[in-house]
């Protein structure tokens, strides 16, 4: 199935998704975003318009994805609720631009579980509301390509994450963005947000503002706990459930937002002990982000894996949830 508003840049079939131990990440300011004079003029006055209406901004920094490596490794196959798999795996790797998603296959001469190597650089908010989520997008992607032959290097490229959460009951959960948020108001969407790189430099006992962190200051384990806890504390966030009650977070692939130019967010499955029922009523008595929606749906998930372009509700979920689902649909993570 295809939609133009999203893609598949890769995904994890072949295991049924991985867990954080079959994950690292590859840090160097060499993962940056370009920067161009006359670019980062633009951003500036992008910024200080959006500023100037909406005092509360915060510019907030990001991990940028710069692209990946999915090579085979030694370690044992992941072990979660899909069961043990033990798959031959290929050597692959590739940019945050691709034609079609990359999945991790089989090799007929090796048996070794997956590993997936995400390089990380620095971006923020501002930059990211000046580049992706700018009316000058296509025209920042026409001069990547041409000035460093990859059409996402002028842009900011911030790695969300999102969580397809299942009850203990077989339900899958989905939230109705509130009208007040910054995109996709209205709109049908999984928990989700973004792993923070402060949360990462205290983690490691650096306390530092915003603008000063660097990724001298990280180490990759760090990095990669922090990409699939703050899933789990999205949803915990977001939907009231608390970590208690989470299962490990499986990483399913990354999908592509194109209504951000390309935006790159990493999909998870999680489980949960709790019934559709109790997380309703958690949901309800509102978590610390009850602001961000208003409604929360629960799909059986026969009717998640059979949704497509035809049907109803399709149109009615986000992009973010849009590329999820795909995922959610490829990998079968359970």
């Amino acid at each position: 199935m295809t939609d133009s508003e999203v893609s598949v840049l890769l995904h994890c079939a072949a295991w049924s998704g991985l867990l954080e131990s079959q994950v690292q990440a590859e840090l160097s300011d060499r993962f940056n975003r370009q920067t161009d004079p006359t670019v980062e003029h633009q951003i500036e006055e992008v910024w200080t318009e959006r500023v100037s209406k909406e005092p509360w901004l915060f510019n907030g920094s990001k991990f940028r994805l710069h692209s990946f490596r999915l090579a085979s490794s030694s370690s044992a196959s992941p072990k979660h609720p899909a069961g043990t798999h033990r798959p031959h795996a290929a050597v692959l790797s590739g940019s945050a631009e691709r034609n079609g998603p990359v999945s991790s296959q089989e090799s007929d001469d090796q048996k070794a579980a997956p590993l997936l190597t995400l390089r990380l650089g620095l971006t923020c908010y501002k930059d990211y509301l000046g580049t992706n989520w700018s009316r000058r997008a296509a025209e920042l992607r026409r001069r990547g390509e041409v000035e460093f032959g990859d059409p996402r290097a002028l842009l900011a490229q911030p790695l969300g994450v999102g969580g397809v959460l299942c009850t203990d009951d077989g339900q899958v959960v989905l939230i109705r963005r509130s009208q007040r948020v910054a995109e996709a108001g209205g709109l049908l969407d999984i928990p989700g947000g973004h792993p923070e790189p402060k949360a990462v430099c205290e983690r490691l006992g650096r306390r530092v503002r915003e603008e000063q962190i660097g990724v001298h200051m990280m180490q990759p384990r760090p990095v990669v706990s922090e990409l699939f806890s703050s899933v789990c504390a999205e949803i915990r966030d977001e939907v009231n459930v608390p970590l208690s009650c989470l299962g490990a977070p499986v990483l399913m692939g990354v999908a592509l937002n194109h209504t951000s130019a390309g935006r790159p967010s990493a999909e998870f499955y999680v489980s949960c002990s709790l019934t559709s029922d109790e997380v309703r009523r958690l949901y309800r008595k509102g978590g610390a982000e009850a602001s961000e929606s208003t409604d929360i749906i629960f799909l059986c998930k026969t009717e998640v894996l059979q949704l497509d372009r035809r049907s109803p509700l399709w149109s009615e979920l986000c992009p973010s949830a849009k590329g999820a689902v795909l995922l959610y649909q490829t990998v079968k993570p359970e």
